[in-house]
C-alpha cells in the first residue's frame, strides 16, 4: 500500500502544478523544478485558496529530493483540496485505476476467463475429434425373413430417426443395402421395401461389426395383388373373392400418376379395383404395389401404379 501510496503522490504533485499553471501560466510543468519566486508563488496560491501555508524547507524535503517517506496526512489533505478534491482519501479514490496494481489486478481477473475459454475450446476440440474417431460407416443388407434369401432391390427406404430432429432418409443401392455413416452407438430407423411390410428396426451398433443382415417380413396380399396382376384371369370369379377377403370395405386405393403420360392420381374403391383386377388388360402385368396398410387383417390403405410398357 506505502508504494502505491507513493506513486499517488507523484500524480498528485503533477495535479498541483497543472492548477498552478491556471494562476500562472508561464510555472513551469515539472514542480519538482520550481525554486526561488515558483516557490513563493505556490505558498501564496495555498495561503488564498486552502487557508494553508508551506515552508520552503517541507518543501525542498518532499518535493525536490527523493524522500520515500509521505508528507503527513493533515498536509496530504491540504494539497489535495488545492488540486480540486475533498481531501487526500478523496483522491486516492479517484486516481486508484492509475496504479499499476490496477492493471495487474485487472489481468488476475482476466486469467480465470481466460482459463474457462481455453478450457471450454478444448472441450470443444475434443467433442470434435471424439465424433471423428467414433464415425463409422455401417452397411446394412436385408433378407427375407422366411426363405433368408437376400432382398435384392434399389428400392428399399430407410427412414432414419433422430432425437430432436427431422428423419434422414436413404435409398438402398442396387444390391439391396443401405449404407450409413454415424457416430451414433443406437439406431432406430423406418425400413420399407417393396412386398415387404413395413418395420421400426433398432439396432445397437458395433464398431468391430459394421455390416448386419436385417430381417424383413413378406407382405402378403401385396403379393397375392401383384401375383394376380400377371396371371390370366382364369377362375376370375375365385379371385374376386380372395380380393373381397383381404381388402377393407372402407379400403383407400390409390393409383399413383404416370407423369410422363400427363395422368393424374387415381382413387379406387374397393369395388372399383376388385373390377380392374379382374378385367383383361396387358396393362396389369405392369402394376407395381408401392406400399400399402393393414387393419384387423385387411387392408385398409393401398398405392400402386403401372409402370410404362415400352414398345
Amino acid at each position: 500500500m506505502l508504494q502505491n501510496d507513493q506513486i499517488l503522490f507523484q500524480i498528485l504533485k503533477k495535479e498541483i502544478a497543472a492548477a498552478m499553471k491556471i494562476s500562472y501560466p508561464g510555472m513551469n510543468p515539472e514542480i519538482s523544478e520550481w525554486k526561488g519566486q515558483e516557490i513563493i508563488d505556490f505558498q501564496e496560491e495555498l495561503l488564498g485558496k486552502v487557508n494553508s501555508r508551506l515552508s520552503e524547507k517541507w518543501f525542498y524535503t518532499h518535493i525536490k529530493s527523493e524522500n520515500q517517506s509521505l508528507p503527513r496526512i493533515d498536509v496530504l489533505n491540504m494539497l489535495s483540496q488545492y488540486a480540486g478534491y475533498l481531501n487526500w482519501a478523496d483522491f486516492r479514490h479517484k486516481n486508484s485505476d492509475s496504479l499499476p496494481f490496477s492493471d495487474t489486478l485487472k489481468k488476475t481477473d482476466s486469467v480465470p476467463v481466460k482459463i474457462l475459454l481455453i478450457f471450454l475450446l478444448t472441450i470443444s476440440l475434443l467433442f470434435i475429434l471424439f465424433r471423428i474417431i467414433n464415425t463409422q460407416t455401417y452397411r446394412f443388407g436385408f433378407i427375407d425373413a422366411d426363405s433368408g434369401e437376400p432382398i435384392i432391390s434399389s428400392k428399399i427406404q430407410a427412414d432414419i430417426l433422430l432425437k430432436d430432429e427431422s428423419p434422414l432418409y436413404y435409398v438402398s443401392d442396387k444390391n439391396g443395402n443401405i449404407v450409413l455413416r454415424t457416430d451414433q452407438s443406437r439406431i432406430r430407423m423406418v425400413v420399407r421395401a417393396p412386398y415387404y411390410l413395413q418395420d421400426t428396426i433398432i439396432r445397437i451398433l458395433k464398431k468391430f461389426n459394421r455390416s448386419e443382415k436385417i430381417g424383413l417380413k413378406v407382405d402378403s396380399y401385396s403379393l397375392m395383388i401383384k401375383y394376380f396382376s400377371q396371371t390370366d384371369v382364369a377362375g376370375w370369379q375365385k379371385r374376386r373373392d380372395q380380393l373381397n377377403r383381404i381388402i377393407s370395405d372402407e379400403a383407400m386405393i390409390f393409383q399413383f400418376p404416370d407423369l410422363q403420360e400427363g395422368t393424374g392420381m387415381e382413387l379406387f374403391n374397393k369395388q372399383e379395383f376388385i373390377d380392374r383386377m379382374t378385367m383383361p388388360a396387358s396393362s396389369l402385368s405392369k402394376l407395381e404395389i408401392i406400399d400399402s396398410k393393414y387393419d384387423h387383417g385387411q387392408i385398409v390403405l393401398l398405392r400402386f401404379k403401372i409402370n410404362r410398357i415400352k414398345e
